[in-house]
């Protein structure tokens, strides 16, 4: 497992884990984060991410990618 701001540009992985705490999961698991489901990374500007989830991109910041576990 690696965070997800370490995953290669343009391979979908699959997410193995979602961490922090209860607020910060569910906060992720609303925007479509859940453990199993599918994520790409489009592009990283300055650390953020361009994400896409369920056919949708979404940014989030390095520190929300940091929870992330691919």
């Amino acid at each position: 497992m690696m965070p997800l701001m370490m995953a290669p540009m343009g391979q979908e992985q699959t997410i193995k884990k979602v961490s922090g705490s209860a607020q910060v999961k569910s906060h992720l698991e609303d925007m479509g984060f859940v453990v199993g489901g599918k994520i790409t990374v489009i592009s990283a500007i300055g650390g953020n991410l361009i994400v896409n989830v369920k056919d949708t991109r979404i940014a989030i910041n390095r520190e929300m990618a940091r929870r992330i576990l691919v």
